[in-house]
């Protein structure tokens, strides 16, 4: 069943500490296929709750049609709380489809699906009529899915028509003419400012010359003076010309800055120095729980110091129980020969940093971690993972945002990296911004680390790194 269209009149939606949007105005159509785009905290659940009437907009509306039937799956999914986080995805999809909807609204629907599930919800999504709208950081999902984006940044929702490739084609495109306008007002300014400083000093030879004669003739250092007063004022006018372009270009510019990249330095043992040192070696390797002792068997894995190991599997093969054994978890049970570093050797990371000590600041977490460093080299290390200002450094890990969690965490690996680095599933909530920086830090992490992760486009970019499947 199709459903009249959705009107969005100024829409706009403030939090106490910042404007996620504001005055934004457009129309859905049925079939529109939308993904929400924008950096972790920029308002894109706030937003789809809004479109789903659960959320009140600061200021302006959305005007329903009575024919609409409207489904919500949220990023964060309350029931079924005894099943898997794919698995409650998969209920609650279930849950929303049975109701027919019109149009469909997902928020970061592919963060738990392993490889299999994500073809399928791709299959699905891909024969669904109705209108969708997916909030995502998912690249190849924005890439096959939508049509239409709707990216927020500096509290204004920007319409693009066309997927995320020709989206970044576009903004690249964009970037290069305004960085192209710049160099041209600059050449201008230069210009103007050459030719000023010609007439001033033709003016100044003229007048020399006119004071010699100036009893036979006063006109010409009158006449100069007056040209030379209206260069300057021509010339006055074409600079303030220029400089409202510039401002606006840079402002414009502003908002298609590259990211910052992140360049880490290692805090080497020496136990990196050896790619023939054996890290890790499980043979004919057995794991499971008292309730069922053979969850995974047949086990066999040697990982040497700069080895990168992607772990794979459906949901519920087996990946996190044999992450807990590698860490020595007492709750798992062992068999076979496992020769593994000590508890305190191995780095773990994953999607909710709860290795993270919230009730301290950035600086006092690394400072503690490398106390033989001297302020100056705190400073400069977390300069490096992009903690410059002091509100930064000081801030409480607590009140830190889920991208710089992931900074502050890499920061940490950086200078105190592990014989094991294991990392599960850390793209989950992360912005395409610090997925990119993530993958630059694990393209330079000198060291052995297994990488737990359903999202392809994120791994398939970290060189290296080489795949064992479990339950194959």
């Amino acid at each position: 069943m199709t459903h009249k269209p959705i009107r969005i009149e100024h829409l706009s939606f403030s939090l106490p500490h910042q404007c996620c949007f504001d005055d934004f105005n457009t129309t859905l159509y049925y079939g529109d296929r939308i993904a929400l785009m924008g950096k972790n905290g920029s308002g894109k659940s706030s937003l789809l709750r809004l479109l789903e009437g659960s959320l009140e907009p600061s200021s302006g509306g959305v005007i329903f049609p009575t024919d609409m039937v409207l489904s919500h799956v949220p990023q964060i999914i309350e029931s079924f709380n005894t099943l898997s986080g794919g698995q409650r995805f998969q209920k609650a999809l279930t849950m929303a489809l049975s109701k027919k909807p019109n149009i469909l609204l997902l928020d970061e629907p592919t963060n738990h699906l392993d490889r299999e599930h994500r073809e399928k919800l791709l299959r699905l999504l891909k024969s669904y009529h109705g209108t969708l709208l997916i909030a995502s950081h998912d690249v190849f999902l924005l890439k096959e899915i939508s049509h239409i984006l709707w990216h927020i940044d500096h509290g204004k929702i920007h319409t693009f028509h066309g997927n995320y490739s020709d989206y970044k084609i576009h903004q690249s495109t964009q970037r290069d003419q305004l960085e192209k306008t710049l160099k041209t007002l600059s050449k201008e300014k230069k210009e103007i400012h050459h030719a000023l400083m010609k007439e001033q000093k033709r003016a100044s030879h003229s007048r020399a010359q006119g004071a010699k004669h100036i009893e036979h003739r006063k006109w010409p250092t009158v006449v100069s003076t007056a040209k030379a007063l209206r260069a300057q004022e021509t010339s006055g006018k074409k600079k303030a010309s220029i400089e409202m372009k510039k401002k606006k270009t840079l402002e414009e510019l502003s908002h298609l800055k590259k990211p910052e990249k992140i360049i880490p330095q290692f805090s080497l043992s020496s136990h990196f120095l050896s790619k023939n040192t054996l890290v890790v070696h499980i043979a004919d390797g057995e794991i499971g729980y008292h309730s069922n002792p053979s969850l995974l068997s047949k086990i066999h894995l040697s990982m040497y110091a700069q080895d990168r190991l992607l772990l794979s599997g459906k949901n519920g093969a087996g990946k996190s129980t044999l992450v807990k054994a590698l860490m020595n978890d007492s709750q798992v049970l062992k068999t076979g020969t496992w020769e593994m570093p000590k508890s305190h050797e191995i780095g773990y990371m994953d999607q909710h940093y709860q290795q993270l000590p919230l009730e301290k600041t950035v600086f006092e977490y690394l400072a503690e971690a490398v106390p033989t460093w001297i302020n100056h080299e705190i400073r400069q290390h977390l300069n490096n993972f992009l903690f410059r200002k002091n509100e930064e450094v000081f801030m409480k890990i607590a009140h830190l945002s889920g991208g710089e969690k992931a900074r502050l965490s890499l920061a940490f690996i950086a200078a105190c990296p592990p014989k094991l680095l294991i990392l599960d599933e850390i793209t989950h909530h992360l912005d395409l911004e610090t997925q990119e920086h993530v993958k630059e830090v694990l393209n330079a992490y000198p060291g052995a680390f297994i990488l737990i992760s359903h999202e392809e486009n994120f791994f398939h970019s970290i060189k290296g790194i080489k795949e064992y499947q479990i339950g194959s």
